[in-house]
């Protein structure tokens, strides 16, 4: 099973908010710019979640976007079912398949998708979060340190003869 690249993104999103403080909004455009995603994209991915009621989207001066619950809240296969927005891996109706209403595969594939949620659902998004990867979202949260401001020197071109 793949997930689409909607559900892809707004798994990125919820554990990126994740790691913002508590009330603090952060806008889509420094989200698409942290994982490098196209802004207009994201928007669409971040309205949705906001109808789903996962998000608070604040607009204005000052708005932005934050995560409605505490990461605890969120269970993963709840919303990754959501975001896939489909139950069925297969479609026997289009293009129509000759085996329609004499083939158990699509039953048997409906069976491993309802046990895929069900295991996801185990977990919440706080323990996604969890770890190395919730110290990976700590520094993605961190503006990037300027070249001028950096403790690195700066390399030394090599020069050829």
């Amino acid at each position: 099973m793949q997930l689409t690249r909607f559900t892809d993104l707004g798994l990125r999103v919820l554990m990126y908010l994740s790691g913002s403080p508590q009330g603090e909004v952060t806008t889509i455009g420094e989200i698409a710019e942290r994982f490098d995603v196209a802004h207009n994209h994201l928007t669409k991915v971040v309205q949705f979640m906001g109808q789903q009621g996962w998000l608070v989207n604040l607009r204005g001066k000052g708005g932005g976007i934050r995560l409605a619950r505490p990461a605890e809240a969120y269970r993963l296969g709840d919303v990754v079912r959501t975001l896939e927005r489909t139950d069925e891996l297969i479609n026997c109706g289009e293009p129509p398949c000759v085996l329609r209403g004499q083939c158990e595969l699509k039953g048997l594939l409906g069976g491993a998708t309802e046990a895929f949620y069900a295991d996801l659902n185990r977990h919440t998004l706080a323990a996604a979060v969890r770890g190395t990867t919730g110290e990976a979202i700590v520094r993605l949260h961190r503006p990037p340190i300027p070249a001028s401001l950096s403790p690195l020197p700066a390399e030394t071109p090599v020069r050829r003869r």
